[in-house]
Order: C-alpha cells, then structure tokens, then sequence
C-alpha cells in the first residue's frame, strides 16, 4: 500500500489528534509507530518524543505535510522535523533563538540550539541535497515575531514557548504566532503542563509551566476572535505509565510525567487554525 494512503487509514484508525496530553495509549498506536519510523527510533515512553510524534501527525492530518506546503518552525533547535517534512516536499523556514542569547541562556547541551543548516540533518533522515533546497535558517526571538514572516501554510514548535519568560509572554505567542500563517493556515504548539494544581505553579522563570485554567483562557480568547482550536482532551490516561512520575534526575524509563519542583507535569499540545 502505498505510504499516503496507509498514513491516511491510519488517521482513519486513530481520530483526529486533538488539544490533549501527553498518554501512554498513544505510544502503543500506529500512527504512532509510523512517525518513529520515520525518526529512525523505536516508540519509547518518552514525551519528548511523543511531542515530536504528536505535532508531525497532528499537521499531517491536516494536509500540511506534503509539496508545495511552506512551513515555519519555531524554536527548531535540532529536531528531525525539518528533514522529514523536506523530504516529504515542504519548503521549510527554521528558526531559533539567536545563537549567542541561546549559548547565554546555557541551551548548548541536548540539541537544544540550532547554529544553522548543519544543525538540522544530523540524523540523517533526508538527503542533504534535499535538505539544503527546501530548508533555510533564520534566528527569530519568538517574543518578537518580525513582521515579514507570513503567509505559511503551518507553523509549530515544540516545548518552546514556556520558555519565553512568563505565562502571559507564552500565551501572547499563541496569538502573535498565527500573523504568519495565511488565513485557514494551521499551527501545531506543545508545552509544559501543570496536572497537579491549577492554582500554584511556576511563572516568570526560564521554564513556566501552564495551568489548565491557563490553556482554557487562551483557547477561549482565540476562539473569540474567530480562530479554530481543537477540541480540548485535559484526561489524564488510564494505563500504568500514566501514573508513573519521573523524579529528578530524570532517566526512568517512563517519562510521560515527571516532577518539576513541587509539581507533577506533562506535556500538552494545543492546534489552531486561523481564521479564514
């Protein structure tokens, strides 16, 4: 069967991805295996890369990842994405932190920074002809979206935009964003999520971790002004991984929930549509 039609019977399978968290059901589904194929890994119980998976497959149900589509990645450091979508025919614009405020925020380690084109090929997963036609870098501060970045059929980032100062410079982000995108144009986000307050949490630090009352607001705000978010999955997971919580250091095995401070947190990803 060829690849795009079994990539769409397995959509069919698996629903649409929604604004949801991180669960250890996904980890164990098709969709899920394909798109860790396509990293060149095995499935792991891992939510960075289940953020990786979640984004890839959440656009590729949207009819973004195929040719002629121009994506814009937010805060790329390292990740395949890039390559794979090249190869997949998408011209992709790479963007990142400026490299020095990055090596003075200590983001050197993990691949956690991106230093150019050669930053984005390690792995191999698409030819480096292709990669060099259809990817360009550009440093962007995502605080400060220059103006004469729009009209891309999507965008996304992955576990980024808690990093930008507060909760409000995040949740900004997720507006600001979708003045790239071209009306109808699809954008696909994953961060930080707070699952055992929605009260107390982390704010104005390098790392701020959202509160469900803060996804509600922002989704609520959007969809104010005319955007589409995907229906919002806030459940938890009902397998034994999903109540499994890695503790510092953080190298169990499982790690679709971990201990950050005095708060338990996985990752969430939101998709939006701007308003045609």
């Amino acid at each position: 069967m060829p690849q795009r039609e079994w990539q769409s019977t397995l959509v069919q399978d698996a629903g649409r991805r929604r604004t949801e968290l991180c669960k250890a059901q996904d980890f164990q589904s098709s969709w899920y295996k394909w798109w860790c194929n396509e990293l060149n890994e095995a499935p792991r119980f891992h939510r960075k890369q289940w953020e990786f998976v979640y984004n890839m497959q959440a656009l590729w149900e949207r009819g973004c990842i195929m040719p002629g589509k121009r994506g814009l990645v937010f805060a790329v450091g390292t990740e395949p994405a890039p390559s794979i979508f090249a190869k997949y025919g998408c011209d992709i614009l790479a963007t990142d932190i400026f490299p020095e405020q990055g090596i003075e925020k200590g983001w050197t380690t993990d691949g956690q920074l991106c230093f150019g084109i050669e930053s984005l090929n390690t792995r191999k997963l698409c030819n480096d002809t292709v990669l060099n036609e259809r990817v360009q870098y550009r440093p962007v501060d995502m605080n400060e979206i220059p103006d004469d970045l729009e009209g891309f059929d999507f965008n996304w980032s992955s576990c980024a935009f808690e990093h930008l100062g507060s909760i409000d410079k995040g949740l900004k982000f997720l507006k600001n964003q979708l003045k790239t995108l071209k009306p109808g144009g699809w954008s696909v986000h994953t961060t930080e999520y707070n699952i055992s307050s929605n009260d107390e949490t982390q704010d104005n630090n390098d790392t701020v971790i959202f509160r469900h009352r803060d996804i509600e607001h922002i989704v609520n705000e959007l969809r104010k002004e005319g955007h589409f978010v995907e229906e919002t999955d806030f459940s938890f997971g009902g397998l034994p991984e999903d109540y499994l919580v890695d503790v510092s250091p953080h190298r169990q095995d499982v790690h679709v929930k971990l201990q950050v401070g005095s708060f338990v947190v996985t990752s969430l990803g939101i998709i939006i549509q701007k308003k045609g």
